[in-house]
């Protein structure tokens, strides 16, 4: 041959590593801003090391949770906006934790292409940081993976692991539950991170909309509706649990209010929740409307408005509302505890509010 062949490289497989490091290059300093004392490295090093605060802490126990944001990430592909799922992730995870009482030390991302985008890693760290800024907690580690063959064009997946600490003392796990507790509702600002292939077949099969439309009778567009960030509310449990007992809680996720408000009671109780106490966001009256949904596979698919569940005494009552209030949110009584069936009843019918 009169000329040799030119050797292959990682590119020709498809793997950017300098699309990596300019990747890395951008985020560092958007990272950095999570750090504080505690965090004993910048980002780049094979592990992230983490020396915690124990000050006033007894007998310290980690508390931790990995999870991803599901089939939300088809609205950020279709939309071309990421800026906002890794809010979603962090606030899923810290939310998590938060129903044992423990407060968030630290996060790790797990972010994978088939082809690297640059831009879209910076936006969605961008979102991670946010979310990690607002919860108080640093983001001391991850993973960007580049996998040609693995992804569709334009797509990617994205996972992360918080890990948390509370007192052993301090552990919220129900046990002091008792039948007349009060349940109070705090409100989600959407979907959050489920329900979101059912709420994708009723908007684009089902109603024919795409990402642009107006959804019915909620004032927005499909894409900014679906796409509204998942709520932490890891600032207002810190507060709340300084001022009253506490005694369980619940994040609303997939399976809903019927299947997660379970997991927080003793096996000998269940919960009686009244559906006349709030108005379900518009969104929520559209889907069930274009999708003719049943009522009982609405309240086990969907929040219905209510991202996280409390369990005060009766006695805790008035002062939980009015510490939450002075918090800046309004906390709703949707219920109480009751004997017998381990199971949620509903009382009441699904009510919706307007579009403002």
């Amino acid at each position: 041959m009169s000329e040799q062949k030119r050797g292959l490289s990682y590119r020709d497989a498809g793997v950017n590593i300098d699309a990596a490091d300019e990747a890395v290059r951008q985020i560092k300093d958007l990272v950095n801003k999570t750090f504080d004392d505690r965090v004993l490295c910048d980002i780049g090093l094979f592990g992230a090391m983490y020396s915690p605060d124990l000050k006033g802490i007894e007998e310290p126990v980690l508390v931790s949770s990995v999870d991803g944001v599901g089939t939300k990430l088809k609205l950020a592909f279709m939309t071309g906006r990421h800026d906002t799922i890794g809010i979603d992730l962090v606030s899923h995870c810290v939310n998590d934790i938060l129903v044992q009482g423990a407060r968030p030390l630290f996060f790790l991302d797990y972010l994978a292409f088939g082809a690297l985008e640059p831009d879209v890693v910076v936006a969605v760290i961008r979102g991670l940081t946010s979310g990690c800024r607002y919860a108080g907690c640093a983001l001391i580690g991850g993973e960007t993976a580049e996998m040609p063959g693995m992804y569709h064009e334009g797509e990617y997946d994205i996972s992360g692991t918080i890990v948390g600490i509370v007192d052993r003392k301090k552990i919220v796990d129900g046990s002091t539950i008792q039948a007349g507790d009060v349940i109070i509702g705090l409100r989600s600002t959407g979907l959050h991170t489920n329900g979101y292939s059912l709420a994708r077949k009723i908007c684009f099969e089902v109603a024919g909309l795409t990402c642009d439309d107006a959804m019915p009778g909620v004032g927005r567009t499909v894409g900014e509706v679906l796409l509204e960030p998942h709520k932490s509310y890891a600032t207002l449990i810190r507060i709340l649990m300084k001022i009253v007992n506490v005694k369980g809680m619940a994040h609303i996720t997939g399976g809903g209010i019927t299947d997660n408000l379970p997991r927080s009671l003793p096996k000998s109780m269940g919960a009686e929740i009244n559906l006349n106490a709030w108005e379900a966001l518009p969104v929520f009256r559209f889907l069930q409307e274009c999708g003719h949904v049943e009522d009982k596979e609405m309240l086990r698919t969907f929040n219905m408005g209510m991202g996280y569940l409390i369990v005060v005494g009766r006695e805790d009552e008035e002062k939980a509302l009015r510490a939450l209030h002075q918090a800046g949110t309004d906390g709703t009584v949707i219920g109480r505890v009751v004997e017998g069936e381990h199971r949620v009843q509903y009382t009441g019918s699904i009510r919706y509010a307007t579009a403002e």
